[in-house]
């Protein structure tokens, strides 16, 4: 199945095609009043911890050891992701951020986080729950 993610900075304008518009950052946009963002959500707990991000915004770790930390702390908490993934399931997911560079920030590391936890979830969904029974006495049963 495909899904429809996608990131969206929380200072443009509502669209009726964002779908679920889901706020993931850790902190609240500087003069934004919730009334105006027209949420579905606001989400923390995707997002990088605190003391991650202290560490990538002062500089004391690259952009390459930031994605791998997150990576790994997405990797460690499946089930924060799971809000997301219903959302995603109903439709068009919108990632909102305050980031300025969208695609140069964690989001994509967030979706592709997703996209994976969908695709794996669905594929345990086409498994069958047990092995068919090819016996002559099971059948009749």
């Amino acid at each position: 199945m495909s899904y429809d993610i996608v990131f969206k900075r929380i200072y443009q304008a509502p669209d009726p095609g964002d779908g679920a518009r889901v706020l993931v950052d850790r902190l609240w946009p500087r003069g934004k009043r919730r009334e105006s963002l027209a949420l579905t959500d606001w989400y923390r707990d995707a997002s990088p911890s605190p003391a991650l991000r202290r560490q990538y915004h002062q500089g004391e770790i690259s952009d390459a050891v930031f994605a791998t930390r997150y990576r790994g702390e997405l990797r460690d908490a499946p089930e924060c992701l799971l809000p997301l993934m219903r959302h995603a399931r109903q439709g068009r997911l919108t990632l909102l951020s305050a980031a300025r560079d969208l695609e140069d920030s964690y989001l994509p590391i967030l979706r592709e986080a997703l996209l994976k936890s969908l695709e794996d979830e669905d594929a345990g969904d086409r498994e069958p729950s047990s092995p068919p029974c090819y016996d002559r006495d099971c059948q009749e049963h």
